[in-house]
């Protein structure tokens, strides 16, 4: 049974909303209560329509239950009903999974980060395989990838790459890619035909707005220099670059992508506060045990969570035993979904079993 309790209360908190919208309030509260309000606006509609088939049923069930009703009319209800209620337990299941604890940042942009790790050129080549892979799957889903940072491999590919992803949905469709990709191939330059096993790190960030996280600006240094390119070449003549230090915490980050240090300045801001954000949900990570059992994997980045074998064409991801031998698609982006689909499924179901036990 769904609890009804919250479930008005979730319907309440709706209605409040929109009136908090149509007044006249600061535009940083119209940021937080839009997001709110677009966050349960599907759960809000799915109650909705629960309980008009709720009143549908019922007003069959007082039919059914005259015994005046004519056979005809018994037997048109009765189809009626049967089909109102398979409707009903699929709205009822869709709902329970609206109910689930969720993460807040599920449907913002987000920041993708991939580093080559241990393999030397081929881990650089297998990073941009990766990243190609994920701008394909963006493209395919209607997303935006500008890219922040890169670091070229002296062979191609990327020693580290920092793109922003832009789209809706973007940080809850990616948020399990975070972890040690590890590959198995045949580089290019081995000419025994030996398989070589490097790897690439991946990490996803939640975009942060302005509104979540206040920077000072005397907590920031900031430095100029040259854009860098392939082999440490400069690409251009003017201190384009940025690189932003956050004294307390001592996070830096750097954009070059933009030959004005202005633009270059506003998106390394932009990729400080997300990072300060996501050292904050971190912190709040602890605190978030019952989320965090029905999370797939630890979310260490340190895990290594994937396996891309190219001699078999086989795909494994270890933490939730999903093995698809069509490693070819999924480099192309069209074939990510599905891994990524599956690594939803099995988060909504581990979250359904720790509700049920709970």
């Amino acid at each position: 049974m769904l609890p009804t309790t919250k479930l008005d209360a979730v319907v309440r908190r709706f209605e409040m909303l929109e009136a908090m919208l149509a007044g006249n309030p600061s535009s940083d509260e119209v940021v937080k209560l839009a997001r709110e309000r677009a966050e349960i606006e599907p759960l809000v509609e799915g109650v909705r329509a629960l309980r008009v088939l709720d009143k549908e049923i019922e007003e069959l069930d007082q039919m059914l239950a005259d015994k005046s009703t004519d056979a005809d009319m018994r037997a048109m209800a009765e189809e009626e009903r049967d089909a109102l209620a398979i409707r009903h337990e699929a709205l009822e299941q869709e709902v329970r999974l609206l109910l689930l604890p969720r993460d807040p940042a599920d449907s913002r942009p987000a920041i993708l980060e991939i580093r080559a790790g241990t393999g030397g050129d081929e881990a650089a080549l297998f990073a941009g395989d990766l990243f190609r892979m994920y701008a394909r799957y963006a493209d395919l889903r209607g997303w935006s990838v500008d890219i922040l940072s890169e670091s070229e491999g002296t062979m191609g590919g990327y020693k580290e790459v920092v793109a922003s992803v832009t789209g809706q949905g973007v940080y809850g469709a990616l948020k399990f890619e975070s972890g040690v990709h590890r590959v198995q191939r045949v580089p290019a330059t081995e000419t025994q035909g030996r398989i070589h096993t490097s790897a690439a790190t991946v990490a996803v960030l939640p975009e942060a707005e302005e509104v979540d996280v206040e920077l000072n600006d005397a907590d920031i240094r900031v430095d100029t220099l040259r854009a860098q390119g392939a082999g440490g070449q400069h690409v251009n003549k003017t201190e384009s670059a940025v690189r932003l230090t956050h004294i307390p915490s001592g996070i830096v980050v750097l954009v070059q992508d933009e030959r004005s240090q202005h633009r270059n300045k506003a998106r390394a801001m932009a990729l400080l506060r997300t990072k300060l954000f996501d050292e904050e949900r971190e912190r709040k990570d602890s605190a978030r045990a019952a989320e965090r059992r029905g999370q797939v994997g630890s979310g260490d980045r340190s895990e290594r969570i994937r396996t891309y074998n190219f001699p078999q064409e086989r795909l494994t991801d270890h933490r939730i035993g999903l093995t698809l031998y069509k490693l070819t698609e999924i480099m192309q982006g069209s074939g990510l979904g599905d891994v990524i689909e599956a690594l939803q499924a099995e988060s909504r179901a581990r979250l359904l079993a720790a509700e049920d036990e709970a």
